[in-house]
């Protein structure tokens, strides 16, 4: 068994996902984190799931942790009501289960941009067999 990290964005999970839990079961269509796919935030992640593309199988696999991202988004420009991630500013906190809905803070005013801080998915362990140990 090979242990992988997976990110579940959390508008994945929020579309069509299903909540779940350590210890638990899953099978999820993954996309590898690699040179084409580096330009994202994927919290070092070796995987993400993509419900909405062309992924040819779902990765099996068992639950071992589960740890809630938190992003902090700023503005960018005033007014422009378009956020985009701070890079760095960044967070995880290990829970016991996946939540089907996440929330938004908007930060405390002050000078320059406006900031939110965001649940913006969960980093997943998952133990995969040797064979599927990359998606």
């Amino acid at each position: 068994m090979a242990l992988m990290k997976v990110f579940y964005e959390s508008w994945q999970m929020e579309c069509c996902g299903r909540p779940f839990g350590v210890g638990k079961q899953v099978a999820w269509p993954l996309v590898a984190v690699d040179e084409e796919h580096a330009d994202g935030q994927w919290y070092g992640a070796d995987a993400w799931v993509e419900n909405h593309g062309d992924v040819p199988h779902d990765t099996t696999g068992h639950v071992r942790a589960i740890e809630l991202v938190y992003q902090v988004y700023a503005e960018t420009g005033p007014g422009s009501r378009t956020f985009e991630p701070v890079p760095e500013e960044w967070s995880l906190e290990p829970v016991d289960s996946c939540p089907k809905w996440f929330r938004r803070e908007e930060t405390a005013g002050g000078p320059g941009p406006r900031r939110s801080r965001d649940q913006a998915g969960v980093l997943v362990t998952l133990e995969v067999p040797t064979a599927g140990a990359r998606p």
